[in-house]
């Protein structure tokens, strides 16, 4: 702030008293002024600057450039009257602008061309007034304050020292009496108040036609989001307490998108207005500003997501809703939102659901066979889950041991029971992906006890199971059986060659694995033996010699 005597001016444009007898209150709330919060909105750097990789321009960048660089002719505005158009360039722009409509300049809007959209907002703002409203009034203001930008904007309107002292205390302190006094000039004259290097004259403008609303929370309405940042951040930098309030008072209210989200977050934490009731604005994306009444923890309230998508009635609402948590819990893997024991004790529920009706059908009990399908499906669907956290080493070692139920799998019919042999394809996936970890025993048990019932439902599954990958779970397969050792591969390729033979469709194709068996199993023998015997003969040689 630069007034007409003696005031030093601080580098971001406001000036400092040098009178040292201020109270430390303002020392504080100057520091506050100088990190640069009279300069809300700042814009971003140029596209220019941020690429300087490039050894030559864009066209576009070109267009842009000369708009630029057209020339930023400095406006003033006196009252809320814009020049005439007869002394300023800007007409004579815009009707070259108009001119090259045609042409491709036509995609740039030079800096005059915003100048001057900008100058009419501000002007418009500055003559309308409701009746009675005194804010821009040269009959009864005693202040003329000039408020100017980096852009070149500079602007003069009338305002009331005594509405400003009410209002602002950076106003108060600036405009208090002991000050007045020592820089009052003539009594015919008004006080001349300067505010250079403004980010948004139009923000700050609103700002100050506040002070002269009656009602706030009305005059708030007609805001938006964006806006209404940027008038809480001049408020609070010039000490606008009601203006602060009015502020989040509207932001605890009004609906936010998801950047508007953030930009709030974060001009709140810059700020630092807890005390002022910027926690109850944070609550709503906060679960630290609701002061431990969150309704429970993370892990709660995810394991209560889980447990009523697995009891849902509505199947299609199910796939949609599994869908949507598991994005959700991917998109926040963090490992604290939802504990491992938590995933197992929902995944154990299912387990016994399934073992109970499963066995009932193997006895020919019918009745609730179609939970069989349902919790097999509500497993696969854990189990996605669980290989997401890499966590399902576990599953893997229960699913293995089920052998109860793989030994009355043939008992079951196979419309109600291929629905299991899906987890154990998703199984065969993960671990011949290397997604799934597990030791070489529970590998070959998990083979030994539900190979044959998946080989059993295999020409279901790939009939039935709508988005099926056949070629995925016969590589999962093969790169499953791989893994194993050499003469444990050798028993489940030979029996799948059986198989494949006489129930080609119905039967899983590791024709891949087969062949990659039978190089390790024959061709590689076969260099190992060759190997030692051209070993001796050198050895003999050297012996001789």
């Amino acid at each position: 702030m630069d007034f007409s005597t003696a005031t030093t001016t601080a580098g971001n444009g406001y000036s400092s008293p040098r009178d040292s007898s201020f109270p430390s209150s303002f020392t504080k709330f100057n520091s506050a002024l100088t990190a640069g919060l009279l300069n809300p909105m700042s814009p971003p750097p140029p596209p220019a600057m941020l690429d300087k990789t490039r050894s030559s321009p864009t066209l576009f960048e070109m267009m842009a450039s000369e708009a630029d660089t057209i020339g930023k002719v400095p406006v003033q505005i006196h009252n809320g009257v814009l020049p005439s158009p007869s002394s300023s360039s800007s007409s004579s722009s815009a009707a070259a602008t108009a001119a090259r409509t045609t042409n491709v300049n036509h995609l740039v809007i030079s800096a005059q061309d915003k100048q001057a959209l900008a100058m009419q907002r501000i002007s418009d703002l500055l003559v309308i007034r409701s009746p009675g409203n005194q804010f821009n009034d040269p009959n009864s203001s005693d202040v003329k304050l000039t408020l100017s930008s980096k852009d070149g904007i500079s602007i003069t309107m009338c305002v009331h020292r005594q509405i400003l002292v009410a209002h602002s205390r950076f106003f108060a302190m600036k405009l208090s009496d002991r000050w007045s006094k020592q820089q009052l000039p003539p009594s015919s004259s008004p006080y001349i108040v300067e505010i250079s290097d403004c980010d948004d004259v139009e923000v700050y403008i609103e700002t100050l036609m506040l002070m002269y609303c009656r009602d706030l929370r009305k005059k708030m309405m007609r805001q938006d989001v964006s806006r209404v940042l940027g008038i809480l951040k001049v408020s609070a930098a010039i000490g606008f307490d009601a203006g602060v309030l009015s502020c989040l008072e509207y932001l605890e209210a009004a609906p936010w998108s998801e950047d508007e989200e953030y930009r709030i977050a974060s001009l709140l934490s810059e700020l630092h207005l807890e005390n002022v009731g910027a926690t109850e604005v944070l609550r709503r994306v906060s679960v630290e500003a609701s002061n431990g009444s969150n309704g429970g923890s993370n892990d709660e309230v995810l394991l209560n997501l889980l447990h009523i998508v697995l009891e849902g009635k509505d199947e299609k609402a199910r796939r949609d809703m599994k869908t949507l948590v598991s994005k959700m819990l991917r998109e926040n893997s963090s490992g604290n939102d939802l504990r491992k024991e938590s995933l197992y004790l929902a995944c154990d529920g299912c387990l016994h659901k399934l073992k109970r009706q499963f066995l009932q059908a193997a006895e020919s009990d019918l009745e609730n066979v179609v939970q069989i399908a349902r919790q097999a499906d509500n497993l696969h669907w854990i189990l996605d889950i669980l290989i997401d956290r890499q966590i399902a080493e576990d599953f893997i070692v229960m699913w293995a041991s089920l052998s109860e139920l793989s030994d009355v799998h043939a008992k079951v019919p196979v419309v109600h029971r291929f629905e299991i042999s899906r987890v154990t394809a998703r199984i065969f996936v993960g671990i011949g992906k290397g997604q799934i970890l597990t030791p070489k025993e529970v590998r070959c048990l998990l083979l030994r006890n539900w190979l044959t019932p998946f080989y059993d439902d295999f020409g279901w599954m790939r009939r039935a199971s709508k988005g099926l990958d056949r070629y995925l779970i016969e590589d999962g397969l093969s790169n499953t059986i791989l893994t194993l050792p050499l003469a444990w591969q050798q028993e489940f390729f030979l029996a799948w060659f059986d198989r494949f033979l006489n129930s080609n469709e119905d039967c899983p194709n590791i024709q891949r694995g087969f062949e990659v068996w039978w190089r390790r199993a024959f061709w590689r023998r076969k260099e190992q033996s060759q190997e030692p015997a051209r070993l001796r003969v050198t050895a003999s040689a050297t012996d001789n010699s």
